[in-house]
Order: structure tokens, then C-alpha cells, then sequence
């Protein structure tokens, strides 16, 4: 029988644990200095709760900014529950770990990004594609740097 270590899927799970640790110290103690969060999640995952209103205007996937106003910031083991203002209309939204997309801090040129297997196609989950000519050194966006592992792949 063989065996094989799932690289991605732990990967997948320490990036979203690491999620989970911030998020919760950002209950505890409010979010540090100029700290503030862009969460792209699938509006489309079945546990994630939005209203139909937001649903239906965010088809597919839907980015939220944890920054000046928020409340009711709950973090739990499989998701996050928080109140957003929407237009002067505040929604409460549970985003499941899974669902996450992209998690990104601005503020420190922080992010993640985690690609489905469709994303992929034949590529580990949670690993970024990047192109030939930048194999060894780890993508840069205007988001931030974007945590990638492609040099450690074997070819």
C-alpha cells in the first residue's frame, strides 16, 4: 500500500489556522495600529451565511474589509461570524475557513491565497502557479506577498 504526505491539504490547514489565530486575537484585543484585513470568500460554499441580498449582488465570491467598523467578531474552529456595514445597513455574515479565497493585510504587504483544485487543474490545492521566469522567489502583488511553494516542488 502506498502512502503519501498531502502537502497541500496541510498547508492548507496551517494557513487557515494561522487565520483563525489572528482573527481571534483580533477579538481579544482589537485590531493593532494600521491593521486591516480584505477576505475574498466563496458566497457559493454551503456553509457560508450572507443575506440573499448579498448573495445574489456577489454571485460566486465577494470580498470584505475588516477595518474601521466592525462588530460581533466571533471566531470559531470552522469559520468566523462578524457584523459588516453595508451601506449604512449592517449585515451579519458567518465566512467558513473553506470558503476563504484570499486573506490579505495591506498594512504589512501580507497575504494568502488559497486556489481550488479546478484552480489548479493538476497542481496541489493551496499552492500558487507562477510563471517560469519567477520560479524561485514568492509572487508579489499590490495585495502583498502572496505565500508560494512552487520552488519546493518536484518537476
Amino acid at each position: 500500500m502506498s502512502r503519501e504526505i498531502d502537502y497541500g491539504n496541510l498547508m492548507h490547514t496551517a494557513m487557515r489556522g494561522l487565520i483563525r489565530t489572528v482573527l481571534q486575537d483580533v477579538a481579544d484585543q482589537g485590531l493593532p495600529g494600521s491593521h486591516h484585513f480584505f477576505i475574498t470568500f466563496d458566497t457559493n460554499h454551503p456553509d457560508a451565511q450572507l443575506a440573499d441580498w448579498l448573495r445574489d449582488r456577489y454571485p460566486g465570491a465577494m470580498t470584505v474589509v475588516m477595518q474601521h467598523w466592525y462588530d460581533d467578531l466571533e471566531v470559531g474552529e470552522d469559520g468566523f461570524g462578524i457584523t459588516l456595514n453595508f451601506g449604512d445597513a449592517p449585515e451579519p455574515l458567518y465566512i467558513p475557513y473553506d470558503a476563504i479565497e484570499t486573506f490579505v493585510d495591506p498594512s504589512v504587504e501580507f497575504g494568502l491565497r488559497f486556489e481550488s483544485a479546478e484552480d489548479g487543474d493538476d497542481e496541489m490545492p493551496g499552492l500558487d502557479e507562477e510563471d517560469d521566469s519567477a520560479e524561485d522567489e514568492p509572487q508579489k502583488t499590490t495585495d502583498g506577498d502572496v505565500v508560494s511553494l512552487d520552488s519546493f516542488r518536484k518537476p
